[in-house]
This record gives C-alpha cells, structure tokens and sequence, in this order.
C-alpha cells in the first residue's frame, strides 16, 4: 500500500462516518418529534377527558330529576350533569335506559356514567364507583286523597306499588318480609306505579320523596302524601369501576356545590334552597 492509497482510504472512512452519523441524528431528531406527539396522544387515552363524549345512562322518566321535554332530556339530574360536563370538559350523551339495568350496564361497558337520582348504597357500591353524594333524599309513602291508609301500619292488607330495583321497592319488600304489607307489585317505571295508584289498581306506592311530591304537585288533589319513611339515603353518580372520569366529575361537583351554583339549579327545579348540600 502507498502513502497515497492510505490517506485516500482514512479520508474515505471519515467522510463515510460523518454521513452515518448526520443520518442517525436526523433520525433521532424525527423520532424524537414523534415519540413527544405519541406521549400526548397516550396522554389523552390514559387520563384526559377533554373533548370526549361520554355516554351517560339515566331512567329518564324520574320527573323532577329526569324526564322529556320537547323531545330533549332535562331534569335537576339532566343540568347537573351539563354543568358537571361543561366544566370537565366532556360532551354528554344520554341513554335512556331502565333503571334496574343501568348498574349491569356500567358493569359491561355499555356506558361510562350514570346519573338517574341512584342511591348510593353498599350492594350497588360492590359493583360500581360512586361519586361524592350530590343529594338527600328519604322515601314517602303516596296515596289516593281520602284514602284509609295514612301510615305504613295500615299497610297489613294493601297492595303497594313500587319501581323495580329502587330503594323504594328495597323498602317496600323489607316491610312485607315483617308483615307490614301484603302484596308489592313492581313497574317498570315510577310513572306506571303512579297511574296504577291513580287508577285503583294499587293502594299505595311508595318511592323517593322529591319524585312522589312532584307528582302531587302535578295531578292537584287527586294524590297525597301522609308519610315521609326517613331513610337518610343519598344520590350519586355512578361509574365503571376504575374509571378515569370519577376524579374530574368529583372536582367540578365540589366547585359547583361551593360556588352557589349547586343551590341555583336545585332551586330551580325545587323551588326553594336546599336545606343541606351533601
């Protein structure tokens, strides 16, 4: 080999590695853009629920929480759950649903959250999350006006109408094992197990106070009340077990609960200021 071949050959070598190594910057360079654009985007799968639709469960014909108007759902339930949704940053979309298959439903994935004045209550606790409690609520006990019955002792030979896989039916079912009620029959819907009492087909119904006054509210002295059942149970909305949406949905419930907004939309629908905010 001459002096002359070797220097070509070392001026070879260099030119060569100088260009491998320009390539592998480069490379590096757009892998690194990518991998920064990847990160973002696992960033939004893996927590952020900013600009998501988000499925929501509701039994909507639960007046005043939840029923139709004008062909949209709307209800106490209805705006909490826009405010809720607005200030999280997620669009809504409901699904009107039986009540007794939204908790299986949350279960399976068929939706990522649930919101039908649920109480929260330790067997559904078992098989889904809730969120912080959003409203108190006791049972009543609803009747046709001049009715004989005026209390649950007078039970012991009625026929009592309830919605299936509420806590009202819970109640209703817990009085009949102790010989307080002689027949419970379930509907489908709270509307049903009202026009049943309104028809004569059911003596008394029992079911969550908020919902029982309204129906008063609405059909004037054909119904009435003559029993609150203080049960001290408590509403929340229900998720997946594990869902990433429980921890914004509690924050924004929180702001709206300190911010006076909470006590706006329960006004609206109650017509007068909550006596406790949960």
């Amino acid at each position: 080999m001459t002096e002359t071949t070797g220097i070509r050959r070392h001026l070879l070598a260099f030119a060569l590695a100088a260009a491998l190594a320009f390539f592998l910057a480069a490379c590096g360079g757009n892998g690194g853009g990518d991998g920064e654009e990847a990160g973002g985007e696992d960033g939004e799968e893996n927590g952020s629920v900013e600009g998501r639709q988000v499925t929501v469960a509701s039994d909507i014909a639960y007046r005043p929480f939840e029923f139709t108007e004008g062909g949209e759902p709307t209800g106490f339930d209805i705006d909490l759950m826009n405010e809720i949704s607005e200030r999280a940053g997620f669009e809504v979309e409901y699904q009107n649903v039986g009540f007794d298959g939204i908790v299986q439903g949350l279960g399976t994935g068929l939706y990522e959250v649930a919101i039908s004045a649920m109480t929260i209550t330790p067997e559904r606790a078992e098989q889904v999350d809730f969120s912080e409690p959003y409203f108190n609520a006791d049972q009543s006990l609803l009747v046709q006006s001049g009715s004989d019955i005026q209390s649950t002792d007078d039970l012991a030979e009625a026929n009592v109408g309830v919605q299936i896989g509420t806590t009202g039916a819970s109640e209703t079912e817990s009085l009949q094992e102790e010989g307080q009620v002689a027949e419970v029959t379930t509907y489908d819907t709270v509307e049903d197990a009202f026009t049943a009492l309104e028809n004569g087909q059911v003596d008394a119904v029992i079911n969550d106070f908020p919902v029982s006054a309204d129906r008063v509210e609405t059909t004037g002295d054909d119904l009435e009340i003559v029993e609150t059942i203080p049960t001290g149970e408590q509403y929340g909305i229900a998720f997946p077990q594990d869902s990433e949406l429980t921890e914004p949905v509690n924050e924004a419930l929180a702001e709206i609960k300190e911010d006076g907004t909470y006590a706006e939309i329960f006004e609206e629908w109650f017509g007068q200021e909550p006596e406790e905010i949960p």
